[in-house]
């Protein structure tokens, strides 16, 4: 038998991943939510496989705020903080590479000759494949922003989504907030608490009267020519270019991405979706279950409010919620 363990930088063995293994446990996703609910099993002692493709939704951030104890580190930093912690315990195997499909199989194909009929293969773009008796997806979503010349290369910098998460580094700046959504007006009643507020309708989004009112007295501004292009040397933002020719000093814009799935694997797997304000997540129950027995889902893919600190918590939830769901069914 070929050695199925290699030192951690912390000189713990770390379980190379076993294709032939029926695991407790597989985890597609290592971000803030996948993590965390890997902590949860891997101290319940449950053999776990995590698949990792690298590509967390907040790479594009240099830094992570209001995540409690971790508040100004670099999301990369977190992440590789906590999966050397996670390293150290011996029943978590890690899969590099991108989930491609997830089945669920029929009762025993897995050849455990048990009827639990909670069997899921996960295949991955290289070939190799993965059985489990519970799935966490915990996959993230993509961020899709408006076809705006100079919005991407600001994007998690200078071009932002949460105040929470970064108005504070830009707080006492000319803010902007760009009009994506129905919710956007939401948006800008917030954004003044960290500095003097311009509104962009983009000709689509005009407040009712009553918020017109509410956001005169927050002291917005209103403007209805859109935005064409983000002007400066990126990240920085200097000022915005209108379609009437004008440009606006905006140092930081706040815009609310649409999203969508990082990958089809819920819908393969048949799970239940609620329709959000900026795009589907995947419907869950307390415990991060969704509608198909034996599959959890977790963090941004499954919610329609996205923060470091919810999409913890909610790993915390599918954790504890898949080592339960194995001992009392």
């Amino acid at each position: 038998m070929s050695d199925t363990s290699a030192p951690s930088s912390s000189g713990h063995p770390v379980s190379m991943p076993d294709s032939q293994k029926l695991y407790d446990a597989i985890i597609i996703g290592a971000g803030f939510s996948g993590l965390s609910a890997a902590m949860q099993l891997a101290r319940a002692r449950k053999e776990i496989c995590i698949i990792d493709a690298g590509l967390p939704r907040n790479r594009f951030a240099a830094a992570s705020h209001g995540f409690f104890g971790m508040d100004g580190k670099s999301p990369d930093e977190i992440a590789r903080l906590a999966m050397g912690q996670i390293r150290a315990y011996p029943t978590v195997s890690i899969a590099h590479g991108m989930a491609k499909t997830a089945t669920r199989l029929e009762p025993d194909t897995a050849g455990t000759g048990d009827e639990d009929s909670n069997r899921f293969k996960v295949s991955l773009e290289d070939g190799r494949r993965f059985q489990a008796r519970r799935l966490i997806l915990a996959t993230g979503v993509v961020d899709t922003l408006p076809d705006i010349p100079g919005l991407m290369p600001r994007w998690g910098k200078t071009v932002l989504h949460c105040p929470y998460c970064h108005g504070y580094e830009v707080r006492d700046r000319e803010l902007g907030v760009l009009a994506t959504g129905p919710m956007s007006t939401h948006q800008a009643m917030m954004i003044p608490d960290w500095g003097p507020t311009t509104f962009f309708t983009q000709g689509k989004y005009e407040p009712e009267p009553e918020i017109r009112t509410q956001m005169d007295t927050r002291g917005i501004t209103i403007e209805q020519s859109p935005i064409v292009e983000l002007i400066g040397t990126a990240p920085e933002l200097d000022a915005v270019k209108l379609a009437d020719g004008r440009t606006k000093p905006i140092q930081a814009l706040f815009a609310g991405p649409t999203v969508s799935m990082t990958n089809p694997l819920a819908e393969m797997l048949g799970c239940r979706f609620e329709e959000g304000l900026a795009g589907p997540f995947i419907k869950v129950d307390a415990s991060q279950e969704t509608s198909i027995p034996g599959v959890f889902a977790a963090g941004d893919a499954a919610t329609a409010r996205h923060n470091a600190t919810l999409a913890s918590a909610a790993g915390v939830l599918a954790g504890v919620g898949v080592h339960q769901s194995l001992i009392f069914t």
